[in-house]
C-alpha cells in the first residue's frame, strides 16, 4: 500500500463523540500542538529542511507556501513522525519528535500527493479499514463516506475502477473516519471537482472547529489562503515567514 495517506496500520485511538477529533495525547500544553526550532531534516545528503521555526495552535488551518522542492512535503511528513530529525526540538501533540516519533503516528493524518488506497479492495471496505484502526463505529464511517461524496452506488466499487476525483474523495474519506488530531495535506485539491472542492473546504473548517490542526501545502493560494487562518511561507527548506492574517493570491 502506498504510504501516502496514513502510514500507521498500527493507530489506535480512543473514540468519542466528535465526528472529527480523537482525543489521545501526551500533550501538557493542549493548545500548543506544533513546536519546531531550528529543525534540520536531510534527504540522503540533503538538508532538504536547514533550520525551521515553527510553532502552531490547536484549532488552526496554516497554509504552506512555497515553491516547489522548498521543503514543504518534507516538512509534513517530519510532523507526520515519518523523518528523523537531525538537528533542532520538535514536539508534535508533546511527543519529542527526536525520541518518539513512532508515538505520533497513531494521532496524525497525513494525505499526500497519492491516494493511499488499496486499489484490489472497494470504496467502502478502504474507509472501513482505516476507520477501524482508530475504533470508529459503522455509523461513523458511512458519515465520512456520505461527507465525502462516496456512498451510495460508489460505495462498493473497487477503487481501481474510480476516475482520478473519486479516487481523491475516497482517500479524503479515509481521513475523516481516522478522526486524527492533526491533519497534514499536501495539494489535497488535487483532481477533486467544484463540488469536491467546497465539501473539502467546509470539512476542514468543521475540523479545525473540533478542534483538528490543519496543515495544508498548496499552490491553490486563492482557495487555500481563504480557508487558512494563517500562512508560513517556506523557501530553500527554511519557513521565512509567519503571518497572522490568511492570504490569497500573491
Amino acid at each position: 500500500m502506498n504510504a501516502s495517506l496514513n502510514p500507521f496500520s498500527s493507530a489506535s485511538a480512543t473514540a468519542n463523540d466528535d465526528p472529527f477529533v480523537g482525543n489521545t495525547s501526551n500533550n501538557t500544553e493542549p493548545d500548543l500542538v506544533i513546536a519546531l526550532k531550528d529543525v534540520v531534516a536531510v534527504l540522503g545528503n540533503f538538508p532538504a529542511l536547514a533550520g525551521v521555526s515553527i510553532t502552531v495552535q490547536r484549532g488552526e488551518i496554516v497554509l504552506l507556501k512555497g515553491p516547489n522542492g522548498a521543503g514543504k512535503t518534507t516538512l509534513l511528513r517530519l510532523c507526520a513522525g515519518l523523518l528523523p530529525v537531525e538537528r533542532g526540538a520538535a514536539t508534535i501533540l508533546g511527543f519529542d519528535l527526536v525520541t518518539q516519533r513512532q508515538l505520533v503516528r497513531p494521532h496524525v493524518g497525513l494525505l499526500g500527493h497519492q491516494n493511499g488506497l488499496y486499489l484490489d479492495l472497494s470504496v467502502r471496505e478502504n474507509v472501513e479499514f482505516w476507520g477501524r484502526t482508530v475504533g470508529a463505529s459503522a455509523h461513523e464511517i458511512a458519515g465520512a463516506m456520505s461527507r465525502m461524496g462516496v456512498s451510495g452506488r460508489l460505495a462498493d466499487v473497487g477503487v481501481r475502477k474510480l476516475s482520478a476525483g473519486q479516487k481523491r474523495r475516497t482517500s479524503l474519506a479515509c481521513l475523516v473516519a481516522r478522526r486524527a488530531q492533526v491533519w497534514l495535506l499536501d495539494e489535497p485539491h488535487a483532481g477533486l471537482d467544484a463540488a469536491g472542492r467546497d465539501e473539502l473546504d467546509a470539512t476542514l473548517g468543521q475540523a479545525a472547529n473540533s478542534g483538528a490542526t490543519i496543515l495544508v501545502a498548496s499552490h491553490e493560494l486563492e482557495r487555500a489562503g481563504g480557508l487558512a487562518t494563517r500562512s508560513v511561507d517556506v523557501v530553500a527548506g527554511q519557513a521565512i515567514t509567519d503571518s497572522n492574517e490568511s492570504q490569497g493570491t500573491e
